[in-house]
């Protein structure tokens, strides 16, 4: 027979959690940096409509 190495269930979850650990953590600095991207888009259309000249109201 194979030689197999028995894990406590313990042992097993927590295996399990460090791995689903990893992956939230990449999902959530993923949503930040998208939180960020439209933050910014929204900063540099504000910034657009700042730097127009003002129009002429007839």
């Amino acid at each position: 027979m194979a030689d197999t190495t028995k894990l406590s269930v313990e042992k097993a979850l927590e295996r399990l959690r460090s791995s689903e650990h990893v992956n939230s953590r990449s999902q959530r600095r993923d949503e930040r940096t998208e939180e960020l991207s439209e933050e910014i888009k929204r900063m540099r259309a504000q910034r657009r409509r700042l730097d127009q000249p003002p129009r002429k109201r007839s």
